[in-house]
């Protein structure tokens, strides 16, 4: 999401997605290890093609996801509302 997209919602909202969206390092962690060591034997196999291509598209999401909750975070920031995160 970007930032035009969460300007638009309201605080109820905001919390409920902030809530949805935790970080949750070691299981990114791992999920990306297990993506590059697919990665890794299907170039030892000769697998290049659409196989490739799965675990490539899935590492780019999870490197994405902390830039999104990042700017969740500086929405809820600039709304004062992280006060409200922590307390739960």
């Amino acid at each position: 999401m970007n930032a035009e997209k969460l300007q638009k919602l309201s605080d109820e909202q905001l919390l409920e997605l902030a809530a949805k969206s935790k970080p949750r390092p070691i299981f990114d962690a791992f999920f990306i290890g297990f993506l590059v060591g697919i990665l890794i034997y299907g170039a030892a196999a000769n697998a290049w093609g659409f196989t490739m291509l799965i675990p490539l598209f899935l590492i780019y999401l999870f490197l994405k996801k902390p830039k999104q909750q990042q700017a969740i975070q500086n929405e809820l920031k600039r709304r004062k509302l992280n006060e409200t995160i922590n307390k739960e």
